[in-house]
């Protein structure tokens, strides 16, 4: 079985060894190999083989650019930068959760240490590189202005309504010169080659195409970092149970309510709260409930601290520090008008949440 027996560098579109093995190594770890243990094992050890090259820690390790973008071929790198970055965060998450250690050729490593490395390749995306692009389409200001997608490069019906077939697209717009009529927001394109080199042109579809896979594992990056150091125990899921269809007797649900702000209804910083779902497991009711807070100044918002009380669970969306909480790692601002949602599960009735002290810039 390739499994068991293959040891692995890379997580991609054609090879998903390593994240079979990084499930099964999961199930090890939560003590439910039984008499499988020994073939358990066996993946565990080829998991810890990925993760361990991921750092440089192995006896044979991934290639990366100068500037330090994990690096596999050339056409569509980037899969595999979001897909073994998000392998990186979930085992550290496992590591962590069963008080382990990461354990290399070169000695053993702490669970932080995939999380920082997973952290060092969502930086690079996003514009912390040599070049100083964002290889996610529409974000930060030197982003892929040329992207290999038909919808993006071919002006609007709303701009011009003649009809366009295919061979019409290809030939007038497929080789036009010009950035995007239409900006395919968010959309994470190839990237740069082994030299952090890129050419952004729409023919150039090794780089500027983008893909479903790749957004898709960066979302569960990007959660995941968003929550801070401190990650949910993955091997306990017992703690926050998974809802399950119940049909249950209508009863008497807490009531959303908008969390009360220290400040007067004139305050440039409004908080709605409201439940959105919620289930049964072993005789408690938990809740999810949604928080969204909107900047209705016509300043950006900083050093934002939130007072939040009667919580008893996980939240996400926020960073804890000490007594308060602020804005996720990846957010340092919220501008005029925007708004910032954090959510979180408890068996109780809604928080208290309070806006504790902010600047407008």
């Amino acid at each position: 079985m390739g499994g068991t027996g293959w040891a692995m560098t890379e997580f991609g579109w054609d090879v998903k060894y390593a994240g079979v093995q990084t499930l099964v190594a999961k199930f090890l770890m939560q003590g439910k190999a039984g008499m499988h243990a020994p073939v358990f094992e066996r993946y565990h050890q080829k998991a810890e083989h990925f993760m361990c090259s991921l750092i440089g820690k192995g006896t044979r390790n991934v290639q990366k650019t100068p500037g330090g973008l994990m690096f596999r071929q050339r056409w569509n790198n980037m899969q595999f930068v979001t897909s073994a970055s998000f392998l990186a965060t979930v085992y550290s998450d496992y590591l962590a959760s069963s008080r382990g250690a990461l354990r290399c050729a070169a000695g053993n490593v702490a669970p932080t240490q995939l999380l920082s490395f997973a952290k060092s390749q969502v930086d690079y995306l996003l514009g912390d590189n040599p070049r100083g692009t964002s290889y996610m389409v529409g974000y930060g200001n030197n982003f892929p202005r040329q992207v290999h997608h038909r919808g993006s490069s071919i002006v609007s019906i709303k701009v011009n309504s003649k009809f366009i077939a295919c061979r019409q697209g290809y030939a007038a717009w497929y080789t036009r010169k010009a950035s995007d009529p239409n900006v395919l927001t968010g959309a994470v394109v190839g990237g740069p080659d082994a030299y952090d080199n890129f050419a952004d042109e729409r023919d150039n579809y090794e780089q500027t195409e983008p893909a479903t896979y790749n957004n898709a594992p960066l979302l569960g990056i990007l959660a995941r970092l968003g929550s801070g150091h401190s990650g949910y125990n993955q091997l306990l899921p017992e703690a926050v149970p998974i809802p399950k269809p119940v049909a249950a007797k209508p009863k008497a649900e807490p009531k959303a309510k908008s969390t009360p702000n220290p400040a007067t209804t004139s305050s440039p910083i409004s908080i709605q709260q409201k439940m959105t779902t919620s289930w049964n497991e072993k005789g408690r009711t938990y809740y999810r409930y949604s928080i969204v807070m909107t900047n209705k100044s016509s300043k950006t918002l900083k050093d934002l601290k939130l007072s939040i009380s009667k919580l008893y669970g996980p939240i996400w969306g926020l960073t804890k520090s000490v007594n308060s909480y602020g804005f996720p790692t990846y957010l340092n601002s919220l501008p005029a008008g925007k708004s910032l949602e954090f959510v979180y599960i408890h068996a109780a009735s809604p928080a208290d949440v309070s806006v504790s002290s902010y600047n407008l810039a």
